[in-house]
C-alpha cells in the first residue's frame, strides 16, 4: 500500500512539475518585444493627459491573438505591482486591443516620473509574465511651470567684420543689395552647486535655432533645434538630462542662438534691407529652465534672465537660405567654461516674443545623420576647384584648413553642372527666387589647421566650389554632412529589378533630404511645407520610416496656419482654412482643394497606417469645416470650382507651358475631393455626428453622378472611355468613381493612351503619377506599368535615373537640352508613385475597417519582368514581411504576420484551387487548422509564418 502511496504522490508530482513547466512555456511563449508610450519608449516630456500604452508580443505558433491585458502604473517602481500601484490599476481588461490603449488613472502631474508594466492573455487565457519595468516622464505641461524664467534676447548687435553682410538679389532686381540678418547671439552664466545631484532636467525652448553647452561641452546631438512652427501660435521645447554633466561647485551654461527660420528677415522680405519682420518673427529670444533635484529632497531652479551675459561673436552672419559667415579672427575662445572671463561681455535683454502656447517637441530631432567624402575633384572654367560628392543631400560642408590671417575661403554648394559639365550651375538653388544663394564663408585666423562647420543654416546640393584655398580639396579638407530630422527607418523593398530597387533608393533620398522639423519642397530654393506636396508623398514615407509623430506635428502646423475665410459662393459665411504652406509666414494663397486636402489626407493616412483615433478626433472639426469650405465652391453643375492642377506633368512650365497640363484642375481637384467626401463620411462616424456623416454620404454619391455626366467621354475613333487626361482617369479608378459597366472600357481607354497616344510614356504629374502604376497592376497591365517606369527615353523615371540624379527634380524636363537643370532637382512630392513598390508588387496594405494592420491585404500584383520581392512593413503590432517568387506561373510566399493580426490573402476561384499552405493543400490545411478561414475565395489567416504556393491567375 505504501508502495502505491508512494508511487501516486511521485505521479503528482511529476504532473506538478509538468504543469508549471508547462506553464512556464506558454508564459515564455508570450514574449514582449517593444513596450511603449505614445509610440516611444521610455519617452520623457510627455505633455498628454492620458498617454497611450502599445506592446507588441514575439510569439511562436499560428493564429495568436490576445483575449485580455492588464496594466499597472505606479509612482515608484517599489509600488509597482498589483497591490500597490497608487495611479492606475486597470485590472485584467477583456480586449484584444493592443496598441493606443488609452491611460484611464488618476491625474499625471508635471514633471513627475512613472512606471508602469503590462500583461496579457492569450487567445486560450494562458498569460503572459509582466513586461520589463517601463518608466515616463512627464513635462511642463503648461505655462506656470516654467517658473520665474525669462525670454532673453541679444540686447546690443556689436559686429564689426566686413563679412557680416551678403548680396540680396533677386530675379526681378537688377543688382544687389548688401543685407545682414540678426546676430546670432551668445550667452552664458554660471551656478555653484554645493549639494549632491540626484537629477537635473533641462528645458530649453529657442525661437529660432539654438545650441546648449555645458562645462564647455555641448548638450545632447541634436542640431537646428528646435522644429519650425508658427511661433506666434505654437512653439516647441526640448527636454535634457544633464544629471552627469554637472560637476559640483561651479558650472557654466551657455547658449548659442541664431536666426533659424523664426528671425529669417531676408529671404522672401519685400524690404529686406528695413530689418522690418517681414516673413521673420523678430529677433531670436531663447528661454531655459533647469530643474535641479538634490539628494537631500531639496530642489532649485536655474534659469534665463537678464544676469546672464551676452555677446557676439565667429558667426557674424547667419540665414537659413544664404548659409553662415564665420569670421575666425572674433573666436570667443572658450567661453562655455567656468574659468571663462567674461567681464567685457554686457546684459542680456528680457524679452516679450508673442507666443501663444510652448509645447514639447515630440517629433525626432534634426541630427547629423552621416558624412560623405569628395567622389571627384576637378577644376572649373574659373580655375576654382569643384567637389563631387556623389549624392544630392541637405546639410552642410565641414571644412578643415590652413590658410594665412584674414583669407576669406568661399564654398558655393549646387545640386547640378552645366549640362557640359564645366562648371557648377546655381539656377536649381535658389539665388533668384528667394534672393540668396547658397553660400558659406570662412574668414581663416591664420594659426594652424583650422576646423569649421555651420551651425544655423542647411543647403541642398551635390557638389562644392571652393575658393580661397591654395591646395587641392581631399576628404581631409572637405565633407558633406548629411542633416535631417532622425526619422527611424522602419520598411524595407527589395526585387529583381535592379530599376526598381534603384528608384526606391532615389525616393528615400528625396524625403529624407526634406525633412527638417516638416515636410518640405525642397531643401534649398523654398524649404517650405506645401500642402499638395505633404499628402503626395505621404503614404510611401509612411511605408519606410516612423512618422507617427511627424505627421501629427505637421497636423498642428497646419491648424495654427488657418485662416478665417469667406465663402465662395456665399461670402456670408466664415470659415477657417488654411494656406497653400504651412507654416511660417510665407503662406500663399488659401489652399486650394487640391492642395488643401491635405488637412484630411494627412490623418486618414495616419489612422491607416497606425489604427490610432486621436489624430482623427482631434482634428476632426478643423477638417469639417474645410470640408464645407469646399462644399461653398460647388457650382450650377455640381462640380466644386476650385484647383490647383496636376503639379508638374511632363515639359510643363506655368509660365512657358502652360498647355503641358494635360488635366483640367477642376477635374483633379474634383477626383481628390470626391475621395475626402468618403474619407470624412468615415471620420464622421467615427465622431458618432450621424447628421454629418450621411451628409458625406449624399454628397459623394451626387458628385460621382455629375462628376461622370461631365467628364467621362468616348476616346475619338475608339470604343474606349476616359476622363480626357490619364491623370484623372487613374484618379476616378483609383477612387472607385468608375461606374461599374465602365471600368474595362476605361481601364482600355487608359492603356490606348499610355500605348497609342503617349509612344509608351506617362503624361502624369504628381496627382496621377502617385496612383498610376498601383492601378495599372490592379486592372491586370502590371507589364504595361513596368514598361512606362523603365522606357529609357523621355517621360520616365528611368529617364530621370539615366541622367544621373540621385534624386527627384521637381520639373519633368528634357534635361540634355538644357544650359542646366532648372527648378529643384530635390522634390519628395515625386516619391509618392513608389508606395506601388509596396502597395501592388510587396502586396501589402492595411485594411480601411480594421485599421493600423490589425488586419492586412496580401495581394502582390506584378509584371512578368518582376520574378522575386521581398517587403517589410513597420506595423504597431510589429512587422509585416512578405518574401515571394514567381516561377513557372507558380507564386511561392513567405508571409510572417505579427501577433494579434490577421491577413487577407486575395485570391480568385482557380488561385484558392491551387493554394498550398505549409506544405498541405488549403482544403485540408483548414481541415486539420482552425487559423485558415475563407471570407468568399479570400483566406483570412492569423499570426504566424506561412508557405504558401499557389499557381498565379494570370488575368
Amino acid at each position: 500500500m505504501k508502495k502505491y502511496k508512494l508511487l501516486f504522490s511521485l505521479l503528482l508530482v511529476a504532473v506538478f512539475c509538468f504543469t508549471c513547466k508547462e506553464e512556464q512555456i506558454l508564459q515564455a511563449s508570450l514574449d514582449f518585444g517593444q513596450v511603449l508610450l505614445n509610440a516611444k519608449s521610455n519617452p520623457t516630456a510627455i505633455e498628454s493627459e492620458t498617454p497611450l500604452f502599445s506592446w507588441t508580443v514575439d510569439t511562436e505558433g499560428f493564429n495568436k491573438s490576445q483575449s485580455a491585458y492588464h496594466i499597472l502604473v505606479a509612482s515608484s517602481s517599489d509600488k509597482l505591482n498589483e497591490s500597490g500601484a497608487d495611479i492606475w490599476n486597470s485590472q485584467k481588461i477583456e480586449s484584444n486591443k493592443s496598441t493606443f490603449v488609452k491611460f484611464e488613472g488618476k491625474s499625471l502631474e508635471a514633471l513627475k516620473t512613472y512606471y508602469w508594466q503590462v500583461k496579457i492573455w492569450d487567445e486560450s487565457g494562458n498569460a503572459s509574465g509582466w513586461s520589463d519595468v517601463q518608466k515616463f516622464q512627464m513635462g511642463l505641461m503648461d505655462e506656470s511651470k516654467w517658473g520665474a524664467s525669462k525670454w532673453i534676447t541679444l540686447q546690443t548687435d556689436n559686429r564689426t567684420s566686413p563679412y557680416r553682410f551678403r548680396d540680396y538679389k533677386t530675379g526681378n532686381m537688377k543688382q544687389g543689395k548688401p543685407v545682414t540678418g540678426f546676430a546670432a547671439s551668445y550667452f552664458r552664466n554660471k551656478i555653484n552647486l554645493n549639494k549632491e545631484i540626484d537629477n537635473a532636467q533641462v528645458y530649453i525652448c529657442g525661437l529660432g535655432y539654438y545650441e546648449l553647452f555645458l562645462n564647455g561641452e555641448k548638450v545632447g546631438d541634436h542640431v537646428l533645434d528646435p522644429a519650425p512652427s508658427n511661433y506666434d501660435k505654437q512653439a516647441y521645447y526640448v527636454n535634457y538630462d544633464i544629471t552627469e554633466q554637472l560637476n559640483s561647485g561651479e558650472n557654466a551654461f551657455g547658449i548659442l542662438l541664431g536666426n533659424g527660420f523664426y528671425g529669417q528677415n531676408i529671404s522672401w522680405n519685400r524690404d529686406p534691407e528695413s530689418n522690418k519682420s517681414g516673413v521673420s518673427y523678430g529677433p531670436p529670444t531663447v528661454r531655459c529652465l533647469v530643474k535641479l533635484n538634490y539628494k537631500d529632497g531639496s530642489s532649485s531652479d536655474f534659469y534665463t534672465d537678464e544676469t546672464w551675459k551676452e555677446s557676439t561673436g565667429p558667426i557674424v552672419f547667419n540665414n537659413i537660405y544664404g548659409g553662415d559667415t564665420y569670421d575666425a579672427r572674433f573666436e570667443l575662445g572658450n567661453w562655455t567654461s567656468v574659468d571663462y572671463n567674461d567681464s567685457s561681455w554686457g546684459q542680456a535683454k528680457e524679452a516679450t516674443p508673442n507666443v501663444n502656447k510652448i509645447s514639447a517637441q515630440q517629433i525626432p530631432a534634426i541630427k547629423k545623420l552621416k558624412e560623405f567624402e569628395p567622389q571627384n575633384v576637378f577644376k572649373g572654367v574659373d580655375d576654382e576647384w569643384i567637389v563631387d560628392f556623389g549624392q544630392n543631400i541637405a546639410g552642410w560642408v565641414k571644412l578643415n584648413v590652413k590658410e594665412q590671417e584674414g583669407q576669406l575661403i568661399e564654398v558655393i554648394t549646387t545640386e547640378a553642372l552645366l549640362t557640359n559639365g564645366k562648371d557648377i550651375f546655381q539656377g536649381s538653388t535658389g539665388g533668384g527666387a528667394n534672393g540668396m544663394a547658397q553660400i558659406y564663408q570662412y574668414i581663416c585666423k591664420g594659426d594652424g589647421l583650422e576646423f569649421w562647420e555651420p551651425k544655423f543654416s542647411y543647403h541642398g546640393f551635390r557638389y562644392a566650389k571652393i575658393k580661397g584655398i591654395s591646395t587641392k580639396p581631399d576628404a581631409d579638407m572637405i565633407k558633406a554632412v548629411l542633416v535631417a530630422t532622425d526619422i527611424q527607418e522602419t520598411g524595407s523593398f527589395e526585387c529583381s529589378d535592379d530599376l526598381f530597387n534603384k528608384m526606391h533608393s532615389i525616393s528615400k533620398w528625396t524625403i529624407v533630404d526634406n525633412v527638417h522639423g516638416i515636410p518640405e519642397d525642397c531643401p534649398h530654393r523654398e524649404k517650405c511645407g506645401w500642402l499638395g506636396d505633404a499628402h503626395a508623398f505621404c503614404e510611401y514615407a509612411l511605408y519606410n520610416y516612423d512618422m507617427y509623430d511627424f505627421y501629427k506635428k505637421y497636423m498642428e502646423d497646419i491648424r495654427t496656419q488657418m485662416r478665417p475665410t469667406k465663402g465662395h459662393n456665399n461670402p456670408e459665411l466664415k470659415f477657417q482654412v488654411p494656406t497653400m504652406i504651412a507654416p511660417g509666414k510665407r503662406t500663399s494663397t488659401y489652399a486650394k482643394i487640391d492642395w488643401g486636402v491635405a488637412t484630411m489626407y494627412l490623418p486618414w493616412y495616419n489612422y491607416l497606417y497606425y489604427g490610432d483615433d486621436a489624430i482623427v478626433k482631434e482634428y476632426y472639426p478643423e477638417m469639417k469645416d474645410l470640408t464645407n469650405f469646399y462644399l461653398n465652391f460647388k457650382g450650377e453643375n455640381g462640380i466644386m470650382q476650385d484647383g490647383m492642377g496636376d503639379w508638374c506633368p511632363p515639359r510643363w512650365d506655368r509660365r512657358k507651358n502652360p498647355s503641358a497640363m494635360e488635366c483640367d484642375p477642376i477635374i483633379s481637384a474634383n477626383a481628390y475631393f470626391y475621395d475626402v467626401l468618403g474619407i470624412m463620411e468615415t471620420f464622421a462616424k467615427m465622431n458618432n455626428d450621424s447628421a454629418y456623416q450621411s451628409k458625406m454620404t449624399l454628397e459623394k454619391e451626387a458628385l460621382k453622378a455629375v462628376f461622370n455626366k461631365a467628364f467621362l467621354v468616348e476616346i475619338q475613333g475608339t470604343k474606349y472611355k476616359w476622363y480626357q487626361s490619364q491623370t484623372a482617369t487613374v484618379q476616378a479608378l483609383q477612387f472607385g468613381m468608375v461606374p461599374e459597366e465602365d471600368i474595362e472600357n476605361v481601364v482600355d481607354g487608359l492603356a490606348y493612351d499610355i500605348v497609342e497616344v503617349k509612344g509608351g510614356h506617362h503624361s502624369t504629374g504628381i496627382h496621377g503619377n502617385r496612383y498610376i502604376y498601383t492601378v495599372l497592376s490592379k486592372y491586370g497591365k502590371a507589364d504595361l506599368a513596368y514598361d512606362i517606369l523603365t522606357t529609357p527615353e523621355f517621360p520616365s523615371q528611368t529617364y530621370v535615373m539615366n541622367s544621373g540624379f540621385t534624386t527627384w527634380p521637381e520639373r519633368q524636363f528634357e534635361w540634355e537640352t538644357m544650359e542646366g537643370p532648372t527648378n529643384s532637382l530635390n522634390h519628395p512630392m515625386h516619391s509618392g508613385f513608389s508606395a506601388y513598390f509596396f502597395e501592388s508588387l510587396g502586396g501589402i496594405k492595411s485594411s480601411t475597417k480594421e485599421a493600423g494592420y490589425k488586419q492586412f491585404i496580401v495581394n502582390p500584383e506584378f509584371p512578368s519582368q518582376i520574378t522575386q520581392t521581398k517587403v517589410s512593413v513597420p506595423t504597431p503590432y510589429g512587422d509585416v514581411k512578405n518574401d515571394w517568387a514567381f516561377e513557372e506561373g507558380k507564386l511561392s510566399m513567405t508571409l510572417e504576420i505579427p501577433f494579434n493580426t490577421k491577413a487577407n490573402l486575395v485570391l480568385n476561384q482557380p488561385e484558392l484551387e491551387s493554394l498550398i499552405i505549409n506544405g498541405t493543400a488549403f482544403k485540408d490545411f483548414q481541415k486539420d487548422n482552425n487559423y485558415g478561414t475563407l471570407k468568399g475565395t479570400n483566406v483570412i489567416l492569423g499570426s504566424g509564418k506561412y508557405k504558401i504556393l499557389y499557381t498565379k491567375d494570370e488575368k
